[in-house]
């Protein structure tokens, strides 16, 4: 059997050629000096790992990235695959082909240099663009140093075929292999189709891990972690076990780090759950359609955080399927500071198929949102549900009109008690307390596309005060008068705020 030597810094890192090689670490002997409060002080020693992949994984051909000048390898993510597609899913020639991405673990700076293989960087963009990341050009060739942890889409061609490069922090104490309560997969293929974790059980996907299977999980004190991959590939739409990973009766629940890859359905549904904690996964979808990424239904208490979500469907829908809980209701969710994209349907959707008796205190903040196509928000209650106590705050949003929408258009905020197909009883429901500040919709105007619009359904079922502070429509902040915006019958004090020109 054949050994490669790697040795760096005087470390020798052992791969057996026709195995899964271990992951690499490397650590730089600089220390930049750095003045802070007029006093010298040591940045943190550059550390990095880089994951090999699994010796059968089909890498990229369409780029090639070094970071500190070490190969990362690069996975595909499979987009709108399905056979014999219905007319409203999207169309593989709208799309493009697979899409690229890779992942790393880093502290302290690192350069970045990422090389197109097919096509020109004349038009890159690096989104988000709140990153404020400008790359060096050099023919096919793009340079940047990064300082902190971040998600990026590298796009030569817009949504087409992106590069997604995800930057983690260093991984810090994971589970022991050998632990009873831990089911561990390390570096490599693994098949187990189906995985069932029930109270105070640890599910951990190594780097440089592809687990093909679904997720079940049961319990209390339950963790689902790694900086591996959790891959849906082999399963066609609506025919994987299960969801890719469903919480159903759970508490205290924390999924953190790893990325999950072609989802056949819901992507991370909860039912009836609380105290869910869900950071820094990267959801990489678009394979099938109804793969919505987080899904809390009838659920309280769940926190997501520095997450990127790109799917088909929507990016998190919230929905009160009633299943006979103690709590049906649907309370106290916060998403923040994270990276999203919808591909066909909508980036937050609140109301549908849901049948409790109240969704409130959401709050979702500091939000990029990078390519979307219907309504990003859409609230539409039914079923004599009230919606409430909803804050969306500091949200930016690019406009490209995918081609998939057609001649149909979309609003930028929806906000409409509803009788739809979902409902078993055919009664909207009710909207009120509902705050927009800071929104700011970017890209290029186009006519009819992104307005505001605001309606109740009768006298029972109204839409009452709404706050929409510092909207920003393409660099005009919008008041009621605006053309973009339309507020219809039984509404009640709707008010328009413009506090930065105060």
């Amino acid at each position: 059997m054949k050994a490669l030597q790697i040795v760096f810094q005087g470390v020798v890192y052992l791969s057996i050629l026709g195995l899964p090689a271990q992951k690499e670490s490397f650590k730089s002997t600089s220390v930049t000096q750095i003045i802070e409060n007029g006093c010298q002080k040591k940045e943190e020693d550059t550390r990095l790992t880089i994951y090999p992949a699994p010796p059968n994984e089909i890498r990229s051909r369409d780029y090639k990235v070094e970071v500190n000048g070490k190969s990362v390898d690069i996975y595909l993510a499979e987009i709108a695959t399905i056979k014999n597609r219905p007319a409203w899913t999207l169309n593989p020639k709208d799309v493009g082909g697979p899409y690229s991405f890779c992942y790393f673990d880093f502290s302290g700076e690192v350069t970045i240099k990422v090389t197109s293989l097919n096509k020109p960087l004349d038009h890159l963009v690096v989104r988000p663009l709140s990153s404020g990341i400008k790359p060096d050009i050099d023919g096919n060739t793009a340079t940047f140093t990064i300082r902190k942890p971040c998600k990026l889409s590298i796009e030569p061609t817009g949504r087409l075929e992106p590069l997604l490069i995800f930057a983690n922090p260093l991984e810090i104490d994971p589970p022991e292999k050998g632990d009873p309560n831990v089911i561990y997969f390390g570096p490599g293929l693994h098949k187990p189709e189906k995985i069932r974790l029930s109270t105070g059980q640890t599910l951990y996907i190594a780097g440089g891990a592809i687990v093909k299977a679904g997720v079940d999980a049961s319990g209390d004190n339950i963790k689902i972690m790694g900086r591996g991959i959790l891959c849906g590939n082999d399963w066609e739409w609506r025919k994987g076990p299960g969801n890719m990973i469903g919480l159903r009766n759970a508490s205290k629940v924390i999924i953190e780090d790893i990325i999950l890859r072609g989802a056949w359905s819901w992507t991370i549904p909860m039912y009836n759950c609380d105290s869910v904690k869900i950071t820094n996964i990267k959801l990489v979808c678009s394979k099938n359609p109804n793969d919505d990424g987080i899904n809390p239904c009838n659920s309280q208490s769940v926190y997501i955080r520095d997450c990127f979500i790109r799917t088909d469907d929507d990016c998190i829908a919230m929905k009160g399927i009633k299943r006979g809980s103690n709590n049906d209701n649907i309370e106290d969710i916060i998403v923040e500071d994270c990276i999203l994209w919808s591909d066909r349907a909508r980036v937050f959707l609140l109301g549908h198929e849901s049948r409790a008796s109240f969704m409130r205190d959401i709050t979702l903040r500091d939000l990029d949102i990078i390519h979307f196509n219907m309504s990003p928000f859409l609230l539409e209650p039914g079923e004599e549900m009230s919606i409430e106590n909803v804050f969306v705050e500091n949200v930016r949003l690019y406009a490209d009109y995918p081609k998939q929408s057609g001649e149909r258009t979309f609003e930028l905020i929806r906000l409409k008690p509803t009788i739809n197909q979902y409902m078993k009883r055919q009664v909207p429901g009710k909207i009120s307390k509902v705050h927009f500040k800071n929104i700011a919709l970017t890209g290029k105007k186009k006519e009819g596309w992104y307005p505001i619009w605001i309606v109740g359904a009768d006298t029972d079922h109204m839409v009452t005060d709404i706050t929409l502070e510092n909207i920003n429509w393409f660099g005009q902040v919008l008041d009621k008068n605006a053309t973009q915006v339309k507020i219809d019958g039984n509404t009640k004090n709707i008010q328009f705020i413009d506090s930065k020109n105060k």
